[in-house]
């Protein structure tokens, strides 16, 4: 008898299966659908010997010590510092816009001052700011926004940003300097073996027992558990009963090739060209050398594994349904970006784990 069984072996069901058996003793059944632990942050070496990550470029940031403190326990970091490039026009050109993105772009020379006045200049007033469209025209108005946003974006999530929600952009900072970097988070480091011995190190304990290739609708049966914690898409765990809520994927493809280096920084966006969203170098990711390299194009997609949920009021509103579903539940926890349909980065969902088990040690007592 277990005394949970988590499902899903990723930041969120990781995170509390060791909670719960370093720290309360806990006998823990954690099972994944897919042949490996670690989620969507899994990574592993090719047949070229590179390591690099399977569903796409995971990279780790966050302003929370805590949270940067808790996973150190189980891996050294590696110091990164990621940096975009978007092809617009020929061009390739730092992403988020910044000062050296808008003076290669127009030819011009522009300083600190100079760039506000430009944006103001350009920037068109919205007065009910609701849609990512209304967001980013506010900021930088229309040119900048068509040229890196409305069909990268029309891409991305197979919607136009005037029919997305505002937070979709609102995540998307504008830099009136040089500064090129994606993220200006306080820690911003990779663990230096790989996410995948991370998640082994984090998951290494005689309370947990792990169980692959295996789907929770089976397992039940199988092995009882008291309780359960549930990270995957939350309308599947009740059946569809409401209608499904939709998710967005992306199909990958990874080539390896028979040089040292493809591209000048880690990623490059294609918000006018291709089918693809976005090419990423995994050498940069992970700091290995070696004389091939391997590059990962991404192809955003409404079939296979759900990624994304799409941030609409009327998903949101359904989602809602889903939720008060759940909060019904006797003895299952949701958590993560699947099971409350939320989009969030590595750092907020370890975040949630740790404030679920913090829950959970109020709710329950120790055994």
């Amino acid at each position: 008898m277990f005394d949970w069984l988590i499902v899903g072996a990723g930041f969120a069901g990781s995170v509390l299966a060791e909670r719960l058996a370093t720290q309360r003793g806990d006998k823990v059944l954690l099972i994944d659908r897919r042949p490996h632990i670690g989620g969507n942050a899994f990574d592993t070496h090719n047949e070229a010997g590179i390591l690099y990550h399977k569903y796409g470029p995971h990279i780790f940031h966050t302003n929370s010590q805590a949270i940067f403190d808790y996973l150190s326990q189980f891996t050294k970091w590696r110091f990164y510092e990621h940096r975009v490039l978007a092809e617009v026009e020929g061009k390739r050109l730092p992403i988020p816009i910044n000062l050296d993105t808008v003076n290669g772009l127009y030819g011009l020379t522009l300083d600190e001052q100079d760039m506000e006045t430009f944006l103001a200049h350009r920037a068109e007033a919205v007065a009910d700011i609701r849609t990512s469209e209304d967001v980013v025209v506010s900021k930088i108005g229309r040119d900048l926004y068509e040229k890196f946003f409305k069909y990268y974006t029309r891409k991305q999530w197979g919607l136009d940003p005037s029919q997305l929600d505002k937070s979709v952009t609102a995540r998307i900072p504008l830099r009136l300097n040089r500064d090129d970097r994606y993220f200006t988070d306080t820690f911003q480091f990779m663990p230096a073996d790989g996410y995948t011995r991370m998640f082994e190190n984090m998951l290494d304990h005689d309370n947990i027992r792990i169980e692959l290739n295996v789907d929770f609708k089976d397992i039940v049966k199988e092995h009882a558990a008291r309780r359960m914690i549930f990270t995957g898409p939350v309308d599947e765990y009740f059946g569809y009963r409401l209608d499904p809520l939709p998710y967005r994927s992306l199909h990958f493809q990874h080539e390896t090739l028979d040089k040292e280096w493809h591209q000048s920084t880690a990623s490059v966006n294609y918000p006018q060209a291709h089918d693809y969203t976005r090419v990423t170098e995994h050498k940069y990711l992970t700091g290995q050398s070696h004389p091939k390299t391997t590059i990962t194009y991404e192809f955003p997609t409404d079939k296979g594994d759900p990624y994304y949920p799409i941030p609409r009021p009327e998903n949101a509103a359904r989602y809602k349904l889903y939720e008060q579903l759940a909060l019904a539940e006797q003895d299952v926890w949701f958590v993560g970006r699947l099971a409350t349909y939320r989009y969030y980065n590595m750092d907020q969902v370890t975040g949630q784990a740790l404030a679920t088990f913090r829950r959970i040690e109020e709710t329950l007592p120790t055994p």
